[in-house]
């Protein structure tokens, strides 16, 4: 049997974002969403999730970008003494390899992170990471005890399949630079195992969005839906409204989380989905 969940990131990133993941969810296929704890509309976003129950709401754990949940005195090797973050994947990436960031305050910081999300009302459905810097076995590792402090046992499982990484690039719907980073992440693919294992974590079987994203509209979703076989495959998403906000942020997803939006409400991709007799779940639905 064939199953998708479809995962909203960046939820409480802004409200235009917010506002992006509710419509899909709403109108479009979107079943799942990943929560920012240290989100600029982090309240906003609780709202929304409470006001729609079917939308399953894990946390979407952040060590890059944005200011830490933990006191910045605690975790002195990760975040300076204003409380940010590391700027950049690449910032923390220096820093995991070097070995100057210690693994308790790494702990430390995602287990305020849950802690906020529960505390403000919301049960975790799973957990993933932004930039998916749990493909390091250092943060994955810190990932699974931490979420399994608080009885989480479902995590994404972001490795993307080589044949449909090098099938949007022949399209022309992904940079080689993005594939050649999706493929280098496979190099962790066996220890990401071990670990989630150790740990009696479930996974999807399979995942679909690194190679779309920035790229994603509806002919990209259509295609991804056509490919989809047997088991359970997760797909990431980027909805928003671009909203003011949004664009004096960071990211660089902007005016693209729109068209992601308008694709993930189209009603041929949801015509798609019956056709190929698929079935939308979310994490909850993960056995």
């Amino acid at each position: 049997m064939k199953k998708l969940i479809v995962n909203a990131d960046d939820f409480g990133y802004t409200r235009g974002v917010n506002l992006g993941i509710i419509r899909g969810c709403q109108q479009g296929i979107v079943t799942s969403t990943t929560l920012m704890a240290n989100g600029n509309a982090f309240e906003d976003a609780v709202a929304c999730a409470k006001a729609n129950p079917q939308l399953g709401v894990g946390v979407h754990l952040v060590l890059v970008g944005g200011r830490c949940v933990a006191k910045p005195q605690e975790i002195r090797s990760l975040a300076d003494a204003e409380g940010n973050l590391p700027a950049s994947l690449g910032d923390l990436l220096r820093k995991l390899w070097a070995g100057s960031i210690e693994p308790n305050e790494i702990a430390c910081e995602l287990r305020a992170q849950i802690r906020r999300v529960i505390e403000a009302g919301i049960e975790p459905t799973h957990v993933d990471c932004h930039k998916h810097t749990h493909l390091q076995p250092q943060v994955m590792g810190q990932v699974a005890a931490v979420a399994g402090e608080f009885g989480i046992r479902r995590v994404r499982r972001p490795y993307e399949e080589f044949g449909t990484l090098f099938a949007f690039a022949a399209k022309g719907r992904a940079s080689l630079r993005r594939v050649a980073a999706a493929s280098l992440a496979h190099s962790t693919v066996a220890k990401f195992r071990r670990i989630a294992a150790a740990r009696n974590f479930r996974t999807p079987d399979h995942f679909l969005g690194v190679a779309a994203t920035g790229t994603l509209d509806r002919g990209a979703l259509l295609s991804m839906i056509s490919s989809i076989g047997e088991g359970v495959t997760e797909l990431m998403c980027h909805p928003g409204v671009c909203d003011a906000e949004l664009e004096q942020s960071a990211t660089r997803l902007k005016r693209q989380r729109e068209v992601e939006l308008e694709a993930l409400t189209d009603p041929a991709v949801r015509e798609g989905l019956k056709r190929q007799d698929i079935e939308l779940i979310d994490y909850r639905g993960l056995e």
